[in-house]
């Protein structure tokens, strides 16, 4: 049947095609290039179809799935760390340091030659701390940035994702998924003034400063490298989770070159493509505050 080639009447989940004006597969939403009637006809009870519907039983058993799968997690014996104060919610914000000794008591850095930790630290200098700076991005950087997503989708963590999104009609190919990952994660986007100032990586992972105070920051092994250097101050913790294995999960107060962090989060222990499949996992089953 004909349809108007600026509709998506008819053509929802329709493959990728060059020669199409604008474009109904999951992913067009985030290349910008969907037709204006996208969501009419293809966003109706939440996706395309009611079986492509991601549902917090499905959240619930894949995001499972994703912890069994990350192989490459700490061992208890690979960390130990040190949370000492816990500080009352009326605390969090006062900036004092009330706990002498750093965090991290022990981690085993063996960890880091497993090619997904490696090509992770690789990127955490990449990026210009302070919101309303440009990103200047160089050809090695980007290359970089490959060889993280390459390594990250050869493990079985990651495939587990990419099934799950599949299956849902998210990407029609790994290729797509790929391509949609380095655009959610890397690509550039303005915090103010239209400068092209940060991205999802910078800020989940590296950490920015923004109107004086820390902001995003939420991985372990930043943390860690940035303790071991003297330019992370630990402080508190408000939360310590009760697991005893990891991926653990601590909510801590922390100093970064004088800039504070009232209260962070972050998985302690896990691997770098476990917070990566997890979050990316949310960011798609659950765009926006949701």
């Amino acid at each position: 049947l004909y349809t108007a080639p600026d509709s998506c009447e008819g053509r929802c989940e329709e493959p990728f095609s060059e020669e199409d004006e604008c474009h109904c597969h999951a992913g067009c939403e985030r290349s910008h290039d969907c037709c204006e009637d996208f969501h009419r006809h293809c966003r109706a009870g939440g996706f395309s179809r009611s079986r492509d519907a991601i549902t917090d039983e499905d959240l619930l058993r894949i995001s499972e799935e994703l912890y069994e799968a990350d192989h490459n997690k700490a061992r208890p014996s690979d960390i130990t760390i040190n949370p000492q104060y816990q500080a009352s919610p009326d605390e969090t914000g006062d900036r004092e340091d009330r706990s002498p000794q750093p965090l991290y008591k022990y981690v085993n850095e063996k960890l880091f030659s497993k090619p997904t930790y490696a090509s992770f630290v690789k990127l955490l200098d990449n990026y210009q701390r302070v919101t309303g700076r440009e990103e200047e991005v160089t050809s090695e950087e980007l290359k970089e940035q490959d060889n993280f997503l390459k390594e990250v989708m050869k493990t079985e963590l990651m495939k587990k994702l990419f099934t799950f999104l599949y299956e849902k009609n998210r990407y029609g190919s790994e290729q797509e998924f790929v391509a949609d990952l380095k655009e959610m994660w890397f690509g550039l986007y303005s915090r103010g003034d239209g400068e092209w100032d940060s991205s999802g990586f910078e800020h989940v992972f590296s950490g920015e400063v923004k109107k004086g105070k820390v902001s995003g920051f939420h991985n372990w092994i930043r943390f860690y490298l940035l303790e071991k250097q003297g330019t992370v101050n630990y402080f508190s913790h408000n939360f310590d989770g009760p697991w005893d294995t990891y991926p653990d999960v601590l909510g801590l107060q922390f100093s970064w070159d004088g800039f504070y962090k009232e209260v962070g989060s972050a998985f302690i222990g896990c691997s770098p493509e476990f917070e990566f499949g997890l979050y990316t996992l949310c960011f798609i089953a659950r765009p926006g505050r949701a």
